[in-house]
């Protein structure tokens, strides 16, 4: 063989073939398999994390499932209780209304049927406050109005609401007061609220000749130039049971219905005392057992107020003569509320004539002489023109006269923001309804004197 055929000529055989071909479906079968491994375990841990989120959406759902729930018992709870609580004053005022048509010859009769007539319409106004109220705070649009009081005279003003009725029933009232500092600033109506409804449930759960206590102390205070008062307000009353200790503040919450108890309330109370206490940065604290009695305590800091700048409330001794003369321009677009108005009014010696409604009022006062009339009682919500544009157009008038002319809310848009609309609209004062007469005279008294 010659050297240059040495090298011999590899034949590619049947065996080479299959061999190859297996060992590349081997290693394509270990490519597949290190895929779908690969896939499996992300699938897995999508499927952990997927399952974690999963498990937490389904916390979270039954979470808000169980809160609307309880916000759904709660609610409706609350329409029961204010169907029933609404329906008893009202079948009290329609019944003795009844009875007035029957018997209102007799004056022992007339005079009983009117005072609880009376009653019923004050606890119904109370309710509808009370629920006004829980609205506001819960909406965030409740604020302070503070201004400058005396702790001792405010403390005779919520004393002397209940000493009768106290007296009346037969429990002792005791009060004491320890403070440095007399003046404060304060949300006087406010706090008026808040330690009525403490004082009111006092009263109405102490039996006779139970025993209630307030004692207000001033505590240090580390920020200067406040104050911080303390007010203990104990009873002997029956109590709360320790069940029932923690729902207190809660809203729409009663321990024992209107019915079981034959306790007027809404299960509201309380709730706005605990929303009033934190708007005034304060704090709030119950202790009570059953058969026992009961002791809120209450801390609110407030800024010390300078004897000189102090706010007395004088009461304004009104004579009905003084008023003899004196025309006034009444702007009510509801029938029932201008005759209510117009009929204590012509009592107290005004002359009035009505407006039905903004556009006229203005109409009425620019066509009138000046010093026609001497002030205007007006409503906020009326059709054409509402109660702040009728004084805003008012207040424009070329003649300094009219332009000029006392102009005094008297509505039923009676929160503090509905106040300073007025004011900033250019009026002279605010009364809300229902009409408070003693209030209305003094205000009349005040801005005719």
């Amino acid at each position: 063989m010659n050297a240059s055929h040495k090298y011999m000529t590899y034949q590619y055989t049947t065996d080479d073939y299959v061999r190859d071909h297996a060992l590349l479906i081997i290693l394509l079968t270990l490519f597949i398999a290190a895929i779908i491994i690969s896939l499996l375990v992300r699938e897995s841990r999508n499927r952990k994390r997927y399952s974690a989120e999963i498990e937490k959406s389904r916390n979270e759902l039954a979470d808000a499932l169980k809160a609307a729930k309880e916000a759904s018992h709660a609610k409706s709870t609350f329409l029961f209780n204010m169907s029933h609580d609404i329906r008893t004053p009202m079948n009290a005022i329609l019944g003795f209304t009844e009875l007035m048509e029957k018997h209102g010859e007799d004056p022992v009769r007339r005079s009983d049927y009117i005072g609880k007539i009376k009653s019923s319409g004050e606890f119904l106004l109370s309710l509808i406050n009370n629920v006004l109220e829980m609205s506001r705070i819960e909406s965030g649009k409740a604020d302070l109005n503070e201004m400058p009081w005396s702790v001792e005279g405010f403390n005779d003003s919520i004393y002397s609401i209940f000493d009768e009725q106290m007296k009346a029933k037969g429990i002792e009232f005791i009060r004491e007061i320890y403070v440095e500092h007399e003046y404060v600033y304060c949300d006087t109506l406010k706090l008026r609220e808040l330690f009525l409804n403490i004082l009111s449930n006092a009263y109405k759960y102490t039996p006779e000749g139970g025993k209630i206590r307030m004692v207000v102390r001033e505590l240090p205070s580390d920020r200067e130039g406040c104050a911080v008062l303390r007010t203990e307000i104990s009873d002997t009353g029956i109590g709360i049971s320790q069940e029932y200790l923690p729902h207190l503040f809660e809203e729409f919450s009663r321990e024992h219905t209107t019915t079981e108890s034959k306790i007027k309330g809404t299960g509201l109370g309380m709730a706005i005392v605990k929303r009033l206490v934190e708007l005034m940065d304060g704090q709030i604290e119950v202790e009570s057992e059953l058969g026992k009695g009961t002791k809120f305590t209450v801390t609110i800091p407030h800024r010390i107020a300078d004897k000189s700048v102090f706010l007395k409330e004088v009461a304004t001794d009104v004579r009905l003569d003084e008023f003899s003369g004196k025309r006034i321009l009444l702007a009510e677009d509801n029938d029932l509320n201008a005759e209510i108005a117009m009929e204590l009014l012509k009592d107290a010696g005004f002359e009035i004539e009505r407006a039905q409604d903004g556009t006229v009022c203005v109409d009425l006062l620019e066509q009138a002489e000046g010093g026609y009339y001497d002030l205007i009682l007006m409503d906020i919500q009326m059709p054409n023109m509402n109660g702040y544009d009728a004084t805003r157009t008012i207040r424009s008038f070329k003649d300094p006269e009219k332009a000029n002319i006392p102009i005094l809310a008297m509505t039923a848009n009676a929160f503090e923001e509905d106040k300073r609309e007025a004011y900033r609209c250019g009026m002279n004062g605010h009364l809300a309804k229902p009409i408070n007469v003693r209030e209305l005279m003094k205000e009349l008294a005040n801005i005719l004197g």
